[in-house]
């Protein structure tokens, strides 16, 4: 039963309580005494004491938070760290465990900008697939196996001996033959945290179908507690006591290894180690992003440009694309592989303005610097952008940068005021002032950074541009929703384009042009793309402006923006 089934059955429950009672009190005060004909006494209810009231409230407290207990101590019982543990029980609200929930799996998700969460919808495969593999008298998700299955994953390598018997132990073991419970090998060529070449072993030693995870590689020897059987090397040739494996101080009863020396991985510190962090819940990437965005860090030590440009997908999809900007001078480079590098951990989250996460972004940069540039390359700028689709309405932005370097971090938190489009009414995209507009390959359409359809458009981020190093300035705009002429079917409207002196009515440049001439123009859809040379222009501060007029409707749009010329 769900959170808000629950809710809604014990509402019903408590209704019917008070109900009658109400209706009792409203026709009787006085209860009749039972007299000779053996009529039956009526009984007045009570309201409920200030300590039942309690009781009651308590008894549905317990019984709302039953589903989230199992999402708790079941679903996600390996998978959540301590630190998000202690965060949920201190939740009081449905709505605030709804959300919590929606952010755990967004924290996981590998891929935040589609609809499905592979990590989530792959945790859940193994728990179903550990129930049906592993069970053994409890649910397979409770078993050894099932929790590493569905922490790590299914193993590169299998050892099965399901029914033991027989075995050949390894030079590291003594050598020698003995006869084994039914146990499993399991080895995993590598685990993040935890390493490289792991093999984690499962013994069954109660023969029942219960493995269990075992530090000590003789767990597994049926044999150990029989005198004069399963002997090692060693004890065969009366070089050593089977006696001598209970004086072992490492935990295990193995015999002394062929040779003297046993491989690392026998290290008693290393297989306490390791078995200590596979019972630890995997680490969250971003980890410190992450709490930074919890607790809504406003210091700016990272300096970094952040602007927010909206293009319309459909009426109820908008594209926001998010551009951060960082200055190599703001950055901490060190030398590796020869090289001058600089890494920046940059996390982003969106949310309703009730703080509900809508989704989630990561992206680690990267930054080099050719070798004995360092000094030159340090005037450069590093630009970066995420695009996402939004349903049009007011969220939140949250941006958090870390140099890994120098550990200097930023919070950014800014209002995404997403726009929305009716069909039947001018307007415009954002207005983009570029260093760059390219037209891209058809294989490139649509993907990677700075990609508006069929161009790439790399907006300058403070709009100041520098005569000799910048040829031109670009105009990138999308114009929508214009009535189109009934003989043409073309767009009829025209878009006026004026440059003036910024403050002041001096214009420097100006035309107009039919919508219907732009490029692949439809009533739809109209892209300005234009190119502005900056030869012409002398230093200062300018305004751009852009106005479209629907002819047929007598509508307009203006978008304009400044640019300094230097």
């Amino acid at each position: 039963m769900t959170a808000k089934a629950v809710w809604g059955a014990s509402i019903g429950v408590a209704l019917l309580l008070v109900i009658p009672a109400i209706s009792q009190n409203n026709s009787s005060t006085t209860a009749p005494s039972s007299n000779a004909t053996g009529s039956k006494q009526e009984t007045v209810a009570k309201p409920l004491t200030p300590k039942q009231l309690k009781k009651k409230q308590e008894a549905l407290r317990k019984e709302l938070e039953t589903p989230w207990k199992k999402w708790l101590n079941e679903d996600v019982v390996y998978i959540i760290t301590d630190e998000e543990r202690k965060a949920f029980k201190q939740l009081n609200t449905d709505e605030e465990r709804e959300a919590f929930v929606e952010q755990f799996w967004l924290r996981r998700d590998p891929t935040p900008d589609t609809v499905e969460n592979e990590f989530k919808e792959e945790h859940y495969r193994r728990i179903a697939y550990a129930n049906d593999r592993f069970a053994s008298g409890i649910p397979g998700w409770k078993t050894d196996r099932g929790r590493i299955y569905i922490v790590f994953g299914p193993p590169d390598e299998i050892d099965e001996h399901p029914s033991g018997g027989t075995y050949e132990r390894p030079a590291a073991e003594g050598g020698g033959e003995t006869t084994t419970f039914p146990f499993e090998d399991w080895r995993y060529r590598y685990i993040e945290g935890i390493g490289n070449d792991i093999t984690i072993e499962f013994v069954d030693t109660t023969m029942t179908g219960e493995y269990h995870m075992t530090m000590d590689p003789s767990e597994k020897d049926a044999l150990t507690y029989v005198p004069g059987a399963g002997l090692t090397l060693a004890e065969q040739l009366g070089m050593s006591d089977k006696m001598a494996r209970f004086q072992n101080t490492d935990g295990t009863h193995m015999g002394a290894a062929l040779g003297g020396v046993r491989p690392a991985s026998y290290n008693e510190f290393d297989r306490l180690e390791q078995f200590t962090k596979l019972q630890m819940p995997p680490a969250v990437k971003y980890k410190d992003l992450e709490a930074a965005i919890s607790s809504r860090i406003t210091y700016n030590v990272l300096p970094m440009n952040v602007r927010i440009d909206y293009l319309r997908v459909t009426e109820s999809s908008v594209l926001a694309s998010i551009t951060v900007q960082f200055e190599n001078k703001d950055l901490q480079f060190q030398k590796k592989d020869g090289v001058d590098k600089s890494d920046v951990n940059l996390l982003g989250r969106i949310t309703s303005m009730t703080r509900r996460t809508i989704t989630t972004f990561e992206e680690p940069l990267e930054v080099i610097a050719p070798p004995d540039m360092l000094t030159k390359f340090k005037d450069q700028k590093q630009i970066y952008q995420k695009t996402v689709a939004l349903a049009p309405n007011r969220y939140r932005l949250n941006l958090v940068a870390k140099d890994v370097v120098s550990g200097n971090m930023n919070n950014y938190e800014v209002a995404l005021d997403v726009p929305h489009y009716d069909d039947d009414k001018l307007a415009s995209s954002s207005m983009i002032l570029a260093d760059m507009i390219q037209p891209l390959p058809t294989t490139s359409i649509g993907g990677g950074m700075f990609a508006i359809g069929d161009a790439k458009v790399r907006p300058r981020m403070d709009n100041k541009f520098t005569k000799g190093k910048d040829d031109a300035m670009y105009i990138y705009l999308q114009l929508y929703n214009f009535d189109p002429d009934e003989k043409t079917h073309k767009p009829a409207g025209s878009i006026e384009y004026e440059i003036d002196k910024a403050g002041t009515n001096e214009k420097i440049a100006g035309f107009t042009e039919d919508a219907a001439t732009v490029r692949n123009a439809s009533a739809n859809q109209v892209t300005v793309e234009k190119k502005v040379p900056l030869s012409g222009f002398a230093p200062g501060t300018y305004t751009v402006k852009v106005k479209a007029t629907d002819k047929n409707r007598n509508q307009t749009v203006m978008q304009q923006a400044n640019f300094t010329v230097s």
